[in-house]
């Protein structure tokens, strides 16, 4: 199997004993299909696949809060699902950019561009037309996206026609605070989130303080209330929405119309889900936090996932599905639904993945013939089939959980944070790469000048979450304070990955230290789950292993848990327990509480098994085409014509075997780490 160079080494240590095979995945998108298999059961890319809008139990939020009772109901990271774990939200991008040249069209957009400069250097009362827009959805998309890019413009229907203009109040308030002060208050004001509030930064001016609380009382007292509040020595204005404070001219059709959801399979080829996401929000004029989901599925695959999308109906998501074919996304079963999506609202994934160019592990195989290797092979690939079949694999996380970066992987990010050394997890979120792209060279202009202004001119618009830290540095500065406020101008979901992923890191090793020193069985000290009855309920609980219990061999090694690590999990009581302690005080954490309150971070940790169990697997080994990435099965075809002058080497490609397989992991599970199981080699 070929290794990827930057991806994280996860422990060697397998539960079987087969010997295993080399071959090489993912050399095309096509040999790695993933397909979501929804509560019901079903593949989300059949017709039937089509969840009741009420089809969440009472239960699932216990759920989801406990990563591995009995079926790993949770949201834990999938080979293809990048989530953080214990049901908590995945990471999705922050509303930073919409693409206004997808929903205005390349030249009006430039347009739009030119008067804002414009207005930049010479304040006017012009105002400049964006054309007419005959869907009154769409006109709603279009004031949403401009107002959202540009705060400071206002957008005026005269129907069918939107024009803009400078918003007067945002001049007016801009004199008083800064420009991005003002544009974060303007956006603000425009989201209209109950309960939310927005505070200006530190004014220890009374009078000033005083002019911007007339101000706001004036043009927004209906919508806002305002109050200075002083902490830790300096002060500041606090303002929050009224609890009345919504648009007066909301009917009741309007409301209904904000409450439509949209409902449809969503199939990407060669797209990270969050970026299929942003881009369809920016072409529909909503935000990428109207999107909900089920999972986040892998880049480097043809993927099949269920989506909703609020506030965009039936007919104008239909509109849009040529325009998406051609970035890759195909939509189907577009349907009318009651409600979002919930992050782990699904049964598992189904794989079906090619593997090339099989050979056996070794040089002595090398010289067998034609006929001989392949009934080799036959042999090794049913050995390792059965033997996961029968025993499962260990249960790690895999790469894709610690990011793909080769300068800096996520968990290193997450440790700092857990340090509460927010300046070096700072620089470590900004290591660029190797690669000298727009986004790495904005990265390493940061870490090389400390000018976050700079740095944010150059980092590409797409960029939502480097964007929103760059502001906050700007903004508070570089040091320990302005790198707490950069962290929390994320999402919590966005937080709290990082210090997800070190907590994955040391599971790794935890298990693979596990299987090392106490072997393939449940041992004293080992924690299981059991389920207690209580009258007419029964839960499971957490049960410590005893030694007449392993004597007797009540629990096997599928039964054994290790706990991710948290402030509220047990730990196991025996060996484990010291490798735990000893483990986290190499990373000085031995005190850590895993709670970073400067950023509003708690980990209460939970429970993952050491092993897991692919269902439904089944595979299929053919004589394989010579073209790179396959196609149909042709023993005589070969793309390497011009090699075979080379006489063996070329026979052999052309004589190659390929091994498709196709299986079910429940969504806590990663396809690589089972594969690599089977193969014996990393992905």
């Amino acid at each position: 199997m070929k290794q990827d160079s930057d991806a994280v080494n996860i422990p060697e240590c397998f539960i079987s004993n087969h010997e295993g095979f080399l071959g090489s995945i993912k050399n095309a998108i096509k040999d790695f299909v993933v397909t979501e298999i929804d509560i019901t059961g079903r593949r989300v890319n059949t017709a039937a696949a089509t969840p009741p809008p009420d089809c969440a139990s009472p239960d699932r939020k216990e759920e989801a809060s406990a990563e591995c009772k009995w079926k790993n109901h949770s949201s834990v990271a999938l080979d293809t699902d990048v989530a953080a774990d214990c049901g908590l939200d995945v990471t999705i991008p922050s509303p930073g950019s919409f693409d206004l040249s997808v929903i205005l069209g390349q030249s009006v957009s430039e347009e739009l561009e030119q008067f804002v400069l414009t207005l930049k250097e010479k304040p006017t009362k012009q105002e400049l037309s964006l054309g007419s827009f005959a869907d009154k959805h769409h006109r709603a998309n279009v004031h949403r996206a401009v107002r959202h890019r540009f705060p400071f413009l206002m957008t005026v229907t005269i129907q069918p026609e939107i024009r803009v203009r400078e918003d007067p109040d945002y001049r007016e308030l801009s004199h008083l605070v800064t420009e991005d002060e003002a544009e974060d208050f303007f956006r603000f004001i425009d989201a209209k989130v109950r309960g939310s509030s927005y505070t200006f930064g530190p004014d220890d001016d009374k009078e000033h303080r005083t002019a911007v609380h007339h101000f706001l009382s004036r043009r927004f007292g209906k919508l806002v209330e305002t109050k200075s509040f002083t902490d830790q020595g300096t002060t500041a204005i606090s303002v929050r929405l009224r609890e009345q404070g919504r648009p007066k001219k909301r009917t009741a059709e309007e409301r209904k119309e904000e409450d439509v959801y949209t409902a449809f399979t969503l199939r990407k080829e060669n797209l990270e889900t969050l970026e299929a996401i942003s881009y369809m929000a920016a072409a529909l004029g909503v935000l990428p936090s109207d999107f909900t989901y089920a999972g986040i599925k892998d880049k480097r695959a043809i993927t099949y996932q269920s989506m909703v999308v609020k506030k965009v109906s039936t007919q104008r998501l239909k509109e849009k599905t040529a325009e998406f074919e051609k970035r890759g996304m195909r939509l189907s079963q577009v349907r009318s639904v009651g409600e979002p999506l919930r992050l782990g609202r699904l049964q598992g994934n189904h794989f079906d993945l090619v593997v090339r160019d099989l050979r056996p592990q070794g040089a002595a195989d090398g010289h067998s013939s034609g006929a001989d290797s392949h009934a080799r092979l036959a042999a090794l690939v049913k050995e390792a089939v059965e033997n996961v079949k029968a025993r499962g694999f260990v249960n790690y996380y895999g790469p894709q959980r610690f990011g793909s970066v080769k300068s800096v992987q996520s968990d290193r990010v997450g440790l700092a944070l857990l340090k509460e050394d927010m300046v070096s997890a700072v620089r470590l979120f900004f290591t660029p790469d190797d690669s000298n792209d727009p986004q790495n060279y904005a990265k390493r202009h940061f870490l090389q000048t400390d000018n976050a202004k700079e740095s944010l001119a150059l980092m590409p618009l797409s960029k939502a979450r480097e964007r929103l830290m760059l502001r906050a540095l700007n903004r508070y500065g570089t040091g320990p304070d302005g790198c707490t406020q950069a962290w929390l101008s994320l999402p919590h979901s966005t937080r709290v990955f990082y210090p997800h992923a070190y907590c994955s890191r040391v599971w790794n090793e935890a298990v693979a230290h596990r299987l090392t020193t106490l072997g393939h069985s449940a041992r004293r000290g080992d924690l299981v789950w059991r389920r207690e009855d209580t009258g007419e309920n029964s839960s499971a609980q957490i049960h410590v292993v005893t030694d007449q219990e392993e004597h007797e061999g009540v629990y096997t090694l599928g039964h054994v848990l290790l706990p991710m690590l948290g402030n509220t999990v047990k730990y196991p009581e025996n060996a484990m327990a010291t490798w735990f302690q000893e483990r986290l005080a190499r990373d000085g954490l031995d005190e850590c509480r895993f709670r970073v309150s400067g950023l509003k971070l708690n980990l209460p940790g939970c429970y993952r098994p050491l092993l897991a169990s692919p269902s439904n697997l089944g595979y299929q080994l053919q004589r394989a085409a010579c073209g790179e990435g396959g196609g149909e099965v042709t023993a005589n075809s070969s793309r390497n014509s011009d090699r075979q002058q080379n006489g063996t080497a070329a026979e052999g490609k052309r004589d190659s075997l390929t091994l498709t397989l196709n299986f079910d992991l429940d969504s806590s599970c990663y396809a690589t780490i089972c594969l690599r199981e089977i193969m014996k080699c990393d992905p």
